[in-house]
């Protein structure tokens, strides 16, 4: 699937019946895939009032507990770590401080560990009540009672259904919302709204969110489960339940963005004249056409169910009009798809013809068409929203009709649209992840991958371009604010294409450091330069086989850079001399690598593509194990590559055995031993008090008694320490053993000018 989707950028890894095949006699079973990196899996609660302060509770994978931080995106928010009445602290918990001005919305909260900074989990901060369920309620006699306008966050429980009472009078009205996947959550929430005995009232089992009208005064409970009743620490929600009052509007909880919304940037593009109009009314699935000139914008609702909303504005030949409709974009479930008529007077009377149908904004990377459970590109910055031009080939009226797809049975008020129709402005709109690996039968992992750098680590982000109104120039990529030792380089996205590059890497010496950093691109258009911020994606959760499931991406609210010294990369490709290469068009360029090694590999050597514009269809390089030096040769003529200014980079797939924390099984055997020597020590003082018991003078047997039962406790607390201090040896030896883990290796980048040939 990867490289039918990404040829230029693809890392291959075959899977066979007996092991990973990485090249011509290479083989090696490969258990991870991916070098660890740490993953901030669940906060409980997931977010809290503006001006509070509280304990968090917080899982995740590689997260040392005592080597660990709780940050979050944005500085009005804090944590430290919780201590005990002993003074130490507390494994895996934090009291978490809100600044009374904190931002509300969505935040990110991350771990900063030894590894680095960890990938992000959503994090709230609203105005509410928050409520924090602290024991079961999977009965109607254990429901958590729930004040009106407050925000309980809890987890839903397996093959159980949670309980919540509230009070309400006859006719109150109120909004029950239950955010999950808004907020990261693998929750796919069934809300019900029930009678004090238990009847269901109303329920949502699509969207987690109910408007209630109380027809009586009394109790009411909400039930919530998941869908098919799965459960666990994973599966968590935030339940709000909001008064709403007449004349006054209840916002959503906020919700993570999606990769497609990436590609709106609002009304930019309008001129000054453009005009603003509003559907007709929504009580009817056909209303009335709205007559409108061009250009406008234009605020829509899919809205009751199998709405079509019709607008007609006259168009003169020769003119070209662009439309872009926002919805899906905007957070909704819709998929909106619209017609551009024109009409034709005849004898009969008047006849609409087709012009132009507009359907979804394709990808950048072209999707593939397997049979598996997810199908395509973990990443997809395209989207159902339509995206096209109306090429005017008559003058005349002509008229619009938009409709949302998924409509024909949903009536949801809330899937409002905003439509623009423009003259061109052309634009373009970035996003970045981390290049993932291709796994067996062509399908990809789909993990989490934070900018942790090992130091002489160089980590490739696969960098992708929507295009807007017709703009395909190149695009060149940079990044700033990075941590000290820490560099990028930006591989340009050529004219016409969708991808390019930005290699981050972390110098050897590189000490720890994080950074907040910006991505960005920079393109020419209609003469000027036009700069854009580069958003970046990451998996909500770290999927290995995205056929076993459906990958969850969403885009993050900064881009956070570190760099570690606890772990060194297992391996380091550095051209041998700091400096611009220099060849003749037509003639083969040599470029000499450093290797340095740090752990060993399976197989006999790395075989390496080339990546960079023009570059991907080099031979592959060869690296053998061990090598501190290798030659990459490239053959200009066969590339055909033409004169100019380049940046490339070899990478490839390598199956490292790879040790975790290698330094806490020393730091666990010198524990194992004082725990033996203070075991042994206490178990001779035992022996030696109870010979001394059977000697002991009449008045001083109390006195050596009393001597003997303290050293018997002292003898059995020792005893437990040198039984944990052996688990800990265990544990932390069996963490550590060697793993075959599958990674991509990345040369650092290296910058080369093409000249051109003399002519004869």
């Amino acid at each position: 699937m990867f490289d039918r989707i990404f040829p230029a950028f693809s890392v291959v890894v075959v899977w066979s019946v007996v092991g990973l095949l990485w090249g011509e006699g290479v083989r090696a079973v490969a258990q991870e895939v991916g070098l660890p990196a740490p993953r901030l899996l669940t906060l409980m609660p997931m977010g809290g009032e503006v001006g509070s302060e509280f304990e968090v509770a917080i899982t995740g994978d590689y997260i040392d507990a005592e080597q660990q931080q709780l940050v979050f995106s944005n500085p009005k928010l804090s944590a430290r770590a919780k201590t005990g009445a002993d003074g130490k602290r507390v494994a895996n918990q934090y009291i978490v401080t809100i600044a009374a001005d904190a931002p509300t919305g969505l935040h990110e909260a991350r771990m900063v560990t030894r590894l680095g900074v960890s990938a992000s989990r959503a994090f709230v901060v609203g105005t509410h009540a928050e409520v924090l369920r602290k024991k079961p309620n999977t009965t109607m006699e254990t429901a958590l009672s729930l004040p009106v306008n407050s925000v309980c966050s809890a987890s839903v429980t397996a093959k159980s259904v949670d309980y919540f009472r509230f009070e309400a009078t006859k006719g109150q009205r109120f909004v029950i919302d239950c955010s999950a996947s808004k907020i990261d959550s693998k929750l796919t929430p069934v809300v019900i709204v029930a009678d004090a005995k238990g009847a269901e009232l109303i329920a949502n089992r699509t969207g987690g969110s109910v408007e209630f009208t109380a027809p009586a005064d009394g109790a009411y409970f909400v039930k919530v489960h998941g869908l098919t009743f799965q459960g666990g620490a994973e599966h968590f929600y935030r339940l709000a339940l909001l008064e709403a009052v007449a004349g006054q509007s209840v916002g959503e909880q906020p919700a993570v963005r999606t990769v497609s919304s990436v590609s709106w940037n609002g009304v930019t593009g309008l001129s000054k004249e453009a005009k603003s109009f509003h559907a007709a009314s929504h009580d009817e699935k056909r209303p009335a056409p709205v007559s409108v000139s061009l250009p406008c914008r234009i605020e829509g609702r899919f809205f009751p169910a199998a709405r079509v909303d019709t607008y007609e504005f006259e168009a003169k030949k020769g003119e070209v009009w662009w439309v872009e409709v926002a919805s899906e974009r905007l957070g909704y479930a819709t998929d909106a798809f619209l017609v551009v008529q024109r009409r034709v007077q005849e004898n009969a009377g008047d006849k609409w013809v087709d012009v132009v149908e507009m359907n979804d904004i394709p990808s950048p990377m072209k999707p593939s068409t397997n049979g598996y459970s997810y199908d395509g590109p973990p990443y997809d910055a395209g989207s159902a929203d339509p995206h096209g031009k109306i090429e005017v080939k008559e003058d005349g009226l002509y008229r619009l009709q938009i409709r949302d797809l998924f409509g024909g049975t949903k009536a949801n008020a809330k899937h409002v649209y905003t439509m623009v129709i423009r003259q061109a402005a052309p634009d373009y709109a970035l996003v970045a992840w981390g290049l993932h690996m291709t796994l067996r039968n062509g399908d990809r992992n789909a993990l989490s991958k934070p900018m942790a750098l090992r130091a002489g680590a160089t980590m490739a982000m696969e960098v992708v371009v929507v295009r807007k109104d017709g703009f395909s120039g190149e695009v060149e990529l940079s990044v700033e604010g990075l941590p000290e030792g820490v560099s990028a380089e930006g591989l340009k996205i050529p004219a016409g294409k969708s991808r390019g590059m930005i290699l981050l890497s972390a110098r050897e010496d590189a000490k720890p450091g994080l950074s907040s950093a910006k991505f960005s691109g920079k393109a020419t258009i209609n003469g000027a330069s036009v700069v854009r911020p580069c958003a970046v994606a990451s998996m909500a959760w770290p999927v290995k086989d995205s056929t076993q499931e459906i990958p969850k991406p969403r885009l993050v609210a900064d881009a956070p850079v570190s760099v570690t010294s606890a772990e060194l990369a297992p391996v380091t490709l550095i051209p041998t001399e700091k400096k611009v290469l220099e060849v003749v068009q037509g003639e083969k360029l040599t470029v000499p690598l450093k290797v340095t090694w740090r752990s060993e590999f399976s197989g006999t050597s790395l075989k390496l593509k080339t990546m960079g514009d023009g570059f991907d269809s080099a031979k592959e390089i060869d690296v053998p194990l061990k090598a501190e030096q290798t030659d990459a040769v490239l053959d200009l003529a066969a590339l055909k590559t033409v004169p100019g200014e380049y940046t490339i980079a070899f990478y490839g797939p390598g199956v490292v055995k790879y040790r975790d924390n290698p330094d806490a099984v020393k730091a666990a055997e010198e524990d194992q031993k004082k725990a033996q020597l203070e075991a042994a020590s206490a178990s001779e003082t035992a022996k030696k008090l109870a010979a001394e018991m059977s000697q002991a003078p009449v008045d001083k047997k109390e006195a050596v008694a009393q001597a003997v039962r303290e050293a018997a406790e002292k003898q059995k607390a020792a005893e437990t320490a040198k039984l944990e201090a052996e688990k800990r040896m265990k544990a932390v030896s069996d963490k550590a053993a060697p793993k075959d883990t599958a990674d991509i290796v990345v040369s650092e980048p290296i910058r080369l000018i093409v000249k051109a040939a003399e002519k004869k």
